[in-house]
């Protein structure tokens, strides 16, 4: 009789729960077996056999569950979909509750260095593809500036004439410069390598059109641990399978499960032992303000200035409410493994202190900030110690995976994320991209390098670029 194990623990979970549709039963249990990894991208144990002949259609997973409600999580669903298999989230808040909706959606083609490198420009694409297959409202190409705060250079009304720089970045400017110019051809035809999306936008249509595809949905519930029993079968890999999740003190069964709640994901390390996942929430404030009209189409990344603010600024596209998104602040608070689990996602809040700073930092910069802002919010990054994502299975089983740990690229790399992951769970291997750096169990058996805890904020082909942590 195999071995059962209830790891009853707390959990938070990012993301949400509603306006997902419940679709309609799911599929036969499928067959499985424990298949041999071969290497950190190929670690599934789901065996995709035959259910007559060899003409036949593999069978799929009837109980894919996706913990956390969040933009990682609603990719993986939309792409199971597109593969006819049925999802179910789980979510403690709400759909985009934490930064899935509160980011900024900025979007870069050749940013990666390495090994994110493939990670951006398969993302970049698949966005420009959502875009159109969901009617996005929120996504843009968009030209992009680097810009040096300081006394106001003579030349730069020449360049807003031209519109070479935003009408709107009218104050204390020193320098602006275009970062990634495209030449001549590419700028005249608006195809710039930046872009923007609207973060919860994309996730809520990701969800919608999972429900409409396979019948996906989204529960609201809270992840307490996992049941497990012994998954080796005719001498293939020996490990644990996860056969249910423990949720609100109920079991729901589960053939495949894959932990995307961002940060908190650091919980699943109570709830298997082989596995260790540091992680770092970088809480960090942001401000929204409302022009009084659309503005031009341009985001910014400024240099330090005496406030001690490295401001981002995204005007959003299509808002009735004409949004500029404003982060950068400085002041960001660190949160490490035993920090987050004892705070909610719905919990974070705002640094009053560094909001100001930011306020008074984008008045500076443009009259767009001299009015009260509309939004000022908060929430967390997760961060591993390299920068890299967590993109594979959970150490020690043969049915559970994680997709976490997205840094400051969270909405970027969300649709490589969930093609990828999707390509995992149903072939065994990951196609669209190379998963091997981003294995979930490189920092487990060992102490984490704390060297590695450098580099870690958002960079340019590996030049830092912004705010630093």
């Amino acid at each position: 009789m195999a071995r059962r194990m209830r790891l009853a623990l707390s959990a938070m979970l990012v993301g949400a729960a509603t306006g997902f549709l419940v679709g309609p039963a799911a599929a036969p249990l499928p067959s499985i077996t424990a298949a041999a990894p071969r290497n950190a991208a190929r670690r599934s144990c789901l065996t995709m056999t035959m259910t007559t002949d060899e003409q036949s259609p593999p069978s799929l997973p009837a109980n894919v569950v996706l913990c956390g409600g969040g933009i990682q999580s609603a990719a993986i669903a939309y792409y199971l979909s597109e593969r006819g298999v049925s999802s179910t989230v789980i979510e403690q808040c709400e759909v985009a509750c934490a930064a899935s909706g509160k980011a900024g959606g900025f979007l870069a083609r050749n940013w990666g260095a390495g090994a994110t490198s493939q990670l951006h420009q398969v993302s970049f694409k698949l966005h420009q593809e959502l875009a159109e297959d969901l009617s996005l409202q929120g996504y843009r190409k968009l030209p992009t500036l680097a810009v040096t705060p300081g006394s106001r250079s003579p030349d730069l009304g020449s360049l807003a004439d031209k519109g070479q720089i935003p009408a709107w970045l009218d104050g204390d400017v020193e320098k602006a410069s275009l970062l990634d110019d495209p030449g001549l051809v590419r700028r005249s035809m608006n195809n710039w390598d930046t872009a923007q999306t609207d973060p919860r936008e994309l996730t809520e249509k990701l969800l919608a059109a999972a429900a409409a595809k396979a019948g996906s949905r989204v529960v609201t519930g809270t992840v307490q641990g996992v049941v497990r029993e012994s998954c080796s079968e005719n001498g293939g890999e020996r490990g644990e399978r996860v056969t249910g999740l423990i949720v609100d003190g109920e079991e729901v069964a589960a053939d495949v499960c894959v932990f995307a709640m961002g940060p908190w994901t650091c919980l699943i390390e109570d709830w298997f032992e082989d596995l260790t996942l540091p992680m770092q929430g970088i809480c960090s404030t942001s401000v929204v303000y409302r022009a009084a009209a659309a503005v031009d189409a341009f985001a910014l990344f400024c240099g330090e200035d005496e406030l001690g603010c490295n401001l981002e600024v995204y005007p959003r596209a299509a808002s009735a409410e004409h949004e500029v998104y404003v982060c950068g602040v400085g002041g960001s608070r660190y949160l490490n493994n035993a920090q987050l689990k004892q705070v909610r996602p719905d919990g974070i809040e705002a640094d009053a202190v560094r909001a100001e700073a930011g306020q008074q930092a984008f008045a500076a910069l443009s009259s767009l900030g001299l009015a009260a802002p509309q939004t000022t919010q908060a929430c967390l990054r997760p961060c591993p110690p390299d920068a890299l994502p967590y993109l594979g299975a959970v150490p020690g089983t043969c049915n559970a995976y994680a997709a976490a740990g997205h840094n400051c690229w969270g909405i970027l790399w969300a649709p490589v994320t969930g093609k990828a992951m999707a390509e995992l769970i149903l072939e065994g291997t990951s196609n669209c991209v190379d998963l091997a750096p981003f294995d979930p169990a490189r920092f487990s058996g060992g102490e984490e390098s704390a060297s590695a805890r450098t580099g870690r904020g958002r960079q340019r082909a590996g030049e830092p670029v912004g705010e630093q942590w």
